[in-house]
C-alpha cells in the first residue's frame, strides 16, 4: 500500500452527518489516503509521515460529487429541438426517438468513445461517481451493448428500456412492455443494478401507473432495485408509485401534490427526491420547491440529468447554483444534496462523505471554501483530485512544491 498525506487544506467539507449543520466542515486538518481509501483524518500537527504528501495550499476540499441521474451513453445531437423549446414548442418525450435513431446507428467504438469523454468532462467538474442509464436502443442487443459499455465505466448501471415507447411499436404498446419484461429484462440484468421507468401518462411516449408498475415488478424478480422517472411533465402517479414500491428514488418531481410531499417524507428512509434542476432550466418548466420538501423531512438528491434532449451538462456545480437560486436550498443543503444525498439514492453509504474507510473521493475547489460553488455560477472551480496520480507526479519534482492544482489532474 501506498499511503499519502494531504494537507494544506483550508476547509474540509466531510459530510459525516455528526453535526447539526449537515456539512460536517473541519479547518486546521489533513487526510491520509491508503490507495483508494481514507485512512485518517485529524489535526494538521499530528499527521503521520507517509509516502507523499500533497500540499493544496489552501484550497477547500469536499467529497466527490455523486450524479445520480445521467443518460450520458448516446449518438447524435438535439441542439434544434433546444432552440425550439426556447422559442415556445413544450416538451413531450417525443424527441427520445431522435436520439434511439442515432445511438442505434453508432458503432461500439463510437459510443466508447463519446462516453469516455463525457466521464472525462465532469471528472474535471468535481464528479466522482455517476449512474449511466441506457434507454437510447430500445432493442434487446442495443440495450444489453449500451449496458456493457456503460458498466466499463460505472457500476451504477440502471436498464432504461421502459424509456419511451419505440415507434416501431407505436400501435402495440403491449408487445413492447412483453417485450421489456421478459426478453430484453432477461438480457439486460446481468450488466444493471437498477431498473428505471419513465412513469409519465400524460405523455404519449412514455408510461402509465399500472405499465410502470408491471416493469418495476418484474425487474425486481430479477434482483435489480428500482428507480423512477416521474411527476415530470405534470401531475401524476410517479411519486406514488415509487413510494409504493420501495424504490431507491423518484426522480424530477417537478409537479408535487400536497399527498405525494407527505408520501415522501413518510418514506424518507428509503426513496429519495431526487432533483434535477438543469432539466426545468433547459425546458422552461417550473422548479420544484425543494425548501418546501426538506422543510417536510423529504430525503433530497441533485443530480445533473445530462441528457441530450432536456439537459445536456454533466456539470454539477452549476446544478448546485440552480438549487441555490431557482430553488430555495441554502449552499451547505445544496452540496449535502449533491453529495451524501445523492450517495443516499443509490443507497451507498461508501461514497459522498469523506470519512475513514470510506472511498477516497475528494474534489478539490479552486477556493477556500463550498460557499464558491454556488457564488460563482458558470466557473469550474471543482475538480476531482486524483491522488495517486497527483502524489506520483509530487514525487517526481523533488525540487517542487507539491500541489493540487487543476495541471496536476488527468
Amino acid at each position: 500500500m501506498s499511503s499519502t498525506l494531504i494537507t494544506g487544506i483550508g476547509e474540509l467539507v466531510t459530510c459525516d452527518g455528526t453535526d447539526p449543520e449537515p456539512l460536517g466542515i473541519r479547518s486546521n486538518v489533513a487526510v491520509v489516503v491508503d490507495d483508494d481509501t481514507i485512512a485518517w483524518i485529524g489535526a494538521a500537527a499530528d499527521a503521520p509521515a507517509c509516502d507523499t504528501m500533497i500540499d493544496v495550499e489552501g484550497r477547500a476540499i469536499i467529497p466527490g460529487f455523486v450524479d445520480s441521474h445521467s443518460h450520458l451513453l448516446f449518438a447524435g445531437d438535439r441542439a434544434t429541438e433546444f432552440a425550439a423549446r426556447m422559442t415556445g414548442q413544450p416538451y413531450d418525450g417525443g424527441g427520445i426517438g431522435v436520439t434511439v435513431a442515432a445511438t442505434r446507428a453508432a458503432t461500439d467504438a463510437e459510443l466508447q468513445r463519446l462516453l469516455a469523454g463525457r466521464i472525462a468532462e465532469l471528472r474535471s467538474l468535481g464528479t466522482a461517481t455517476v449512474e449511466i442509464k441506457s434507454g437510447y436502443g430500445l432493442t434487446v442487443a442495443d440495450e444489453v451493448r449500451s449496458l456493457q459499455i456503460a458498466r466499463e465505466f460505472s457500476t451504477e448501471t440502471t436498464f432504461l428500456g421502459a424509456h419511451v415507447v419505440p415507434v416501431e411499436y407505436a400501435q402495440d404498446r403491449a408487445a413492447y412492455l412483453d417485450v421489456v419484461t421478459g426478453p430484453m429484462l432477461a438480457a439486460a440484468a446481468p450488466y444493471a443494478r437498477w431498473i428505471d421507468v419513465f412513469c409519465e401518462p400524460g405523455s404519449p411516449h412514455a408510461f402509465d401507473a399500472d405499465e410502470a408498475r408491471e416493469i418495476l415488478k418484474a425487474g425486481a424478480a430479477a434482483g435489480l432495485g428500482l428507480r423512477v422517472h416521474g411527476n415530470q411533465l405534470g401531475p401524476g402517479p410517479g411519486v406514488q408509485l415509487a413510494v409504493e414500491l420501495g424504490a431507491a428514488s423518484v426522480d424530477h418531481c417537478t409537479y408535487l401534490a400536497d399527498a405525494d410531499v407527505d408520501a415522501l417524507a413518510a418514506a424518507n428512509q428509503t426513496t429519495v427526491a431526487t432533483l434535477l434542476p438543469g432539466v426545468e432550466f433547459c425546458t422552461r418548466s417550473p422548479y420544484p420547491d425543494a425548501a418546501r420538501l426538506l422543510a417536510a423531512g423529504v430525503s433530497v438528491a441533485l443530480a445533473t440529468d445530462c441528457n441530450p434532449g432536456t439537459c445536456y451538462s454533466s456539470s454539477m456545480p452549476w446544478i448546485i447554483s440552480l438549487a441555490v437560486r431557482e430553488m430555495g436550498l441554502t449552499p451547505a443543503d445544496a452540496l449535502f444534496a449533491a453529495t451524501a444525498g445523492s450517495a443516499k439514492s443509490l443507497r451507498r453509504t461508501d461514497i459522498g462523505r469523506l470519512v475513514v474507510g470510506n472511498r477516497a473521493d475528494l474534489s478539490l475547489l479552486d477556493a477556500p471554501s463550498y460557499l464558491h460553488l454556488s457564488y460563482r455560477p458558470g466557473v469550474p472551480i471543482a475538480h476531482v483530485l486524483d491522488v495517486a496520480v497527483t502524489a506520483q507526479r509530487a514525487s517526481a519534482r523533488p525540487s517542487a512544491r507539491p500541489s493540487g492544482r487543476p495541471s496536476d489532474f488527468r
